[in-house]
């Protein structure tokens, strides 16, 4: 009898070692760090754009780089070329997450956001670069909302675009006819008092007891005899 209860004895504490073994092994409750997780994609940076959207700094030498060419079409509309290098537009519906090497470009003029691109093509209408010189600027992004950057510069390339325009301008526009009676002054005055830069139409001024005269000095009128001074 003695010899069975212990045979039972030593039983019994081999079931309760291996229940509480499969016990912790189940719970759940192990090491933290056992799961597998992703790599993070670069260094997050304090700085953001002009959106308030973080900086992903990453290696120079794995950065992905991107180039703008724009140019202008017959239709008085301007035709974007983007060339990237390292780097695949994403597809619509990507998960917002930051992979290497992807993501989407933004498109400014003149340093606000025009569109979104998913890929290397657009066409700014003429209607959006009136006369003069503006800035097409293409900037990478990845799908989280991060900006690509280097040494803490964005990814970017930027384009001068000169747009000439096809209407006058207020310094271009052509001078109407002279009216009958007026002539063509100096710094395109059209007559006595008419027109910038004109000289105003003299004044007369009556001095008591003296012979009315005018003298004018530049827009300046003066009684008679002022000019003997």
């Amino acid at each position: 009898m003695s010899w069975t209860r212990g045979v039972l004895a030593v039983l019994a504490v081999c079931v309760l070692l291996l229940t509480g073994s499969a016990g912790c092994g189940s719970s759940g409750t192990g090491e933290p760090g056992t799961r597998d997780s992703p790599t993070p994609v670069g260094r997050l940076l304090d700085d953001t754009d002009e959106e308030g959207r973080r900086y992903r700094e990453v290696d120079g030498e794995r950065a992905p780089e991107v180039g703008i060419e724009v140019q202008p079409e017959s239709d008085d509309s301007w035709d974007v070329r983007v060339t990237v290098r390292d780097f695949a537009f994403s597809p619509a519906g990507a998960e917002a997450k930051a992979v290497a090497g992807r993501g989407v470009a933004h498109l400014f003029l003149d340093g606000d956001l025009l569109t979104r691109l998913r890929g290397p093509r657009y066409r700014i209408a003429a209607d959006l670069l009136p006369r003069g010189t503006h800035q097409v600027t293409v900037r990478l992004y990845a799908d989280d909302g991060t900006v690509w950057a280097v040494d803490g510069e964005p990814v970017e390339s930027t384009a001068d675009v000169t747009a000439s325009g096809t209407g006058p301008t207020e310094a271009t526009e052509p001078a109407g006819n002279p009216q009958p009676g007026s002539a063509s002054g100096p710094e395109g005055a059209s007559g006595p008092g008419k027109g910038p830069g004109a000289v105003p139409e003299p004044a007369v001024v009556t001095v008591p007891g003296r012979i009315t005269e005018t003298v004018v000095i530049g827009s300046r009128v003066l009684p008679g005899g002022a000019g003997d001074r």
